[in-house]
């Protein structure tokens, strides 16, 4: 019986207490993320949360369980991590034996989750089967993935088969996300608080486990991992994000990039590029003139996260300029509120443009006029942007 073999990841099955759980509890700093509340527990459910390593999908999935676990019966919860299954056909045994516990049990509701799902290849294999014969019409199945990219293609498998079932992202902590944790008030916001607290941000950013005082070795040997894990070279990884960050925060091409390392291909620093876009590493600015985007022109790549910019700068050898770190923090912030972000040049330049908002990001003091629309952001402005944007919508 393969249920057996998996029993260590359901702590609660025998009565135990989750090793994530603990170690939540035990942190100095934690909160419990939003997003845990948006899951759809409606039979039938097939939700999706996607999001970058250590980001703490695992940690608010187990969190999750423990609330299920109030008011259900610990065998109606399934929890597996796919990084250790060899094959699909193996999660499709366990699937099927789990329906049988279920009826031995009397349990009309299972909660199924599905961990890394992007680590076993085929995996809906294991599940889609099931859910076409109507064998888990009664419960919830709830699958995370780290490669955006390939749980969506994924995700195409399930066409009107997902129920009540939501689809949901997963970032670390924005700076406005961050002072909330850190116990700022939206109406408690002293200037030197702020400015104190966003230095450490631009330290730590959004990760729990950074925010924790976790070293950045560990996040850094995650992501090795994953470039690893999907056939990814070190070397050729290590010099086009050296390339990236020598060249911010000017827009720049992949034909620039490319002669900027050992020989290798426009192709090949593209195809790089697209992988960390997938796995959350970075975002891409298009260059937009006349509300048409130039999507073969050149183009601002961003870090989606500050730590992760100071995680691969040390990592590439090669130093993070202080304009391009406040820069890519703006171009992620209203990344996230729209779900696009350009730029704009020609006699000037706006480096983040979305909607009807033109910004320019100066790490310094701006030493020159901008037109009429465009707002100027030097260091000291940008949290208080940050902040104002996210509570209040600022136009």
């Amino acid at each position: 019986m393969m249920l057996g073999n998996i029993a260590y990841m359901n702590p609660w099955w025998e009565g135990k207490e989750d090793y994530h759980v603990k170690l939540w509890k035990n942190q100095k700093i934690r909160w419990e993320p939003n997003w845990v509340r948006e899951i759809s527990l409606k039979p039938f459910s097939l939700n999706f949360i996607l999001g970058p390593r250590q980001v703490g999908k695992t940690t608010g999935i187990k969190l999750l369980i423990q609330k299920i676990l109030e008011n259900n019966p610990p065998e109606s919860v399934l929890y597996l991590n796919l990084e250790v299954l060899p094959t699909y056909r193996d999660l499709l045994e366990i699937i099927r034996e789990f329906q049988e516990l279920k009826k031995e049990e009397r349990i009309k509701t299972g909660y199924i989750f599905l961990d890394e799902a992007s680590s076993l290849e085929g995996w809906w294999r294991g599940i889609k089967p099931l859910i076409d014969a109507g064998l888990l019409e009664n419960d919830v199945v709830t699958v995370t993935g780290s490669s955006s990219l390939r749980v969506r293609r994924d995700i195409e498998m399930f066409p009107g088969r997902r129920g009540e079932g939501k689809t949901l992202e997963i970032m670390p902590l924005s700076f406005p996300e961050y002072i909330k944790v850190m116990g700022l008030k939206k109406h408690r916001l002293e200037s030197t608080k702020v400015l104190k607290l966003f230095d450490k941000y631009i330290q730590t950013g959004g990760f729990p486990g950074s925010i924790n005082g976790f070293p950045m070795e560990d996040l850094l040997g995650a992501y090795i991992g994953e470039f690893v894990r999907f056939g990814k070279s070190l070397e050729i990884a290590k010099e086009t994000l050296a390339a990236l960050i020598r060249s911010a925060p000017s827009a720049t091409s992949f034909r620039a990039l490319a002669e900027m390392t050992s020989g290798y291909s426009y192709k090949v620093i593209q195809d790089y590029i697209e992988f960390f876009r997938d796995i959350y590493i970075l975002g891409i600015a298009y260059l937009k003139e006349d509300n048409q985007v130039m999507y073969r022109r050149e183009k601002k790549f961003f870090f989606r996260d500050p730590l992760l910019a100071r995680l691969f700068s040390l990592w590439s050898g090669v130093e993070v300029r202080e304009d391009a770190l406040y820069e890519w923090i703006v171009q992620e912030h209203v990344f996230r509120r729209f779900g696009e972000v350009y730029y704009f040049r020609n006699s000037y330049e706006v480096d983040v443009i979305a909607d009807n908002l033109k910004i320019e990001v100066k790490a310094g003091k701006a030493h020159r006029k901008y037109p009429r629309g465009v707002l100027v952001l030097e260091k000291d402005d940008i949290p208080f942007f940050l902040i104002e944007y996210y509570w209040t919508g600022l136009k």
